[in-house]
C-alpha cells in the first residue's frame, strides 16, 4: 500500500512506516498530523486510485519528529569584468516526518 501525498508544492511516494522531510509545518513534535490533498492511493491488492473521486476521502496520517535545518544552498552572483561578486545561502527550515498509516477512501 503507498499513497503520492503533495505539501510544500512537491510530491511524494509514502507508504506507513516511512521517514521523510517536507517544508516546514507548523505542529509541535511528536504530534499527529493528517495529509489531506492526496493524488493518488494504491490498495494492498494492487488497485491505483488516481481520478479526483476516488482519492477524495484519503487521508495519509503522520507523526512530527522534528524540525531540522537543510543543507545550505549557495547563491553567488558574478558580472564579469565589472569587479562584482555576491556570495549568499539559504538554509530551509524542514519537517521530519514518520508516516503511520494511510486510511483509503470509502
Amino acid at each position: 500500500m503507498f499513497a503520492v501525498v503533495k505539501t510544500g508544492g512537491k510530491q511524494y511516494c509514502v507508504k506507513p512506516g516511512d521517514v521523510l522531510k517536507v517544508e516546514k509545518i507548523e505542529a509541535e513534535p511528536s504530534s499527529k498530523i493528517s495529509l489531506t490533498d492526496v493524488v493518488l492511493t494504491s490498495s494492498d491488492k494492487g488497485e491505483v486510485a488516481a481520478e479526483e473521486a476516488e482519492v477524495a476521502g484519503a487521508v495519509v496520517n503522520a507523526e512530527v519528529l522534528k524540525h531540522v535545518r537543510n543543507k545550505k544552498v549557495v547563491i553567488f552572483k558574478k558580472k564579469r569584468r565589472h569587479n562584482y561578486r555576491r556570495k549568499n545561502g539559504h538554509r530551509q527550515w524542514m519537517t521530519v516526518l514518520k508516516i503511520t498509516g494511510i486510511s483509503l477512501a470509502k
